[in-house]
């Protein structure tokens, strides 16, 4: 690139604020522009909110109108949730948008109405909005195309996602809001749907890729009770407790699973549930048809530095994307029309 890109951040959350950082470290990307939640950061240096030393001489502000009026190729749009008229007026200024939002993974399954303020503020501005991240994104699209390449038949393709979460030191995040250690095994149909709807979005783009139809999708939630009293760093997961979940997305053709992903979520593998043969974060890939494959993907990370380091498995991936997506035709791209997103180490 003869110019560099410039990039506004949108949310400085875990995964936003490394974003933050990895485009301000960019020797190929120019920050111009910092939107925040908080009013407590607004004002104040980006620099100084993602931990880079010195000033960047960008300041955080939460306007909209401000954030519309940059000069800017790219907007970083990392929010807890989608506001569809800021997201709108982005692209309709100009700007392309890389989301770790999902809702943009398969244009055919988005609500008829929002895709259509989406496709038209993309018109007007000539802009382009892709959603990607690491699970669902990196591990549900685009890790799967080159395996399959060595395919001629599927049966199924079935995608692992194991995460400890034992020597994660958060009581709210693990108790409260996951519900380990708890008595109660409701299903929670909130969960449940809303990992559907980010999955099934995601392996629905493959499946149109690869020539599946999927005419159901289907997900369900499984738990798995401690077998005896378990020390983690969040605290204790008693005996007969919560201490491992599973939710699984299938994507059905003909009454045949052909698309399959399963999360792993587990504070112990200390589970009544042995069959889930659970393994050390990561991934595990397993395509069944005429060229069988079994393939894993491990994070060596310490646990001490694991929450410090699972951010930029989405953020990065996303900073990776804006020259793809700068370049590409205006409307609702995908991991399959994008092509390759390729990791520019040039200094």
């Amino acid at each position: 690139m003869s110019d560099k890109l410039k990039v506004v951040q949108w949310a400085t959350g875990n995964i936003g604020t490394r974003a933050l950082r990895a485009v301000i470290e960019h020797p190929q990307m120019e920050l111009v522009g910092l939107w925040v939640h908080s009013p407590d950061k607004v004002g104040r240096d980006a620099a100084e909110l993602c931990g880079v030393d010195g000033k960047s001489g960008v300041l955080a502000t939460n306007s909209l109108d401000e954030i519309v009026r940059l000069d800017a190729d790219c907007v970083l749009y990392m929010p807890q949730a989608t506001d569809m008229e800021a997201l709108t007026a982005l692209l309709a200024s100009g700007k392309n948008v890389v989301t770790t939002r999902g809702d943009f993974h398969c244009p055919k399954l988005m609500d008829a109405a929002q895709r259509g303020l989406i496709e038209a503020a993309c018109q007007s501005g000539n802009a382009t909005v892709y959603s990607t991240g690491s699970s669902p994104g990196f591990i549900t699209e685009a890790f799967p195309v080159p395996l399959l390449s060595l395919s001629r038949r599927l049966d199924c393709l079935t995608i692992d996602e194991f995460a400890d979460l034992g020597s994660r030191n958060s009581p709210e995040l693990l108790f409260g809001f996951m519900g380990f250690g708890s008595e109660d095994f409701s299903t929670d149909t909130g969960q449940i749907e809303h990992i559907k709807a980010d999955f099934a979005g995601s392996l629905a783009q493959l499946a149109d890729a690869v020539g599946i139809d999927i005419d159901q999708w289907l997900a369900e939630k499984q738990v798995s009770k401690a077998t005896q009293d378990v020390q983690v760093s969040a605290g204790t997961i008693g005996k007969g407790t919560v201490a491992a979940q599973r939710i699984v997305v299938t994507g059905m053709a003909e009454g045949i699973p052909r698309l399959r992903f399963r999360a792993n979520w587990y504070a112990t593998n200390k589970i009544e549930n042995t069959d889930w043969e659970l393994r050390d974060s990561g991934w595990r890939v397993q395509i069944s048809g005429d060229t069988p494959l079994d393939v894993s993907v491990s994070f060596p990370v310490a646990p001490e530095d694991y929450a410090a380091f699972t951010p930029g498995l989405t953020a990065h991936r996303a900073v990776n994307a804006i020259p793809a997506v700068c370049e590409a035709a205006s409307g609702i791209a995908t991991t399959v029309s994008l092509g390759q997103v390729i990791a520019n180490f040039a200094k």
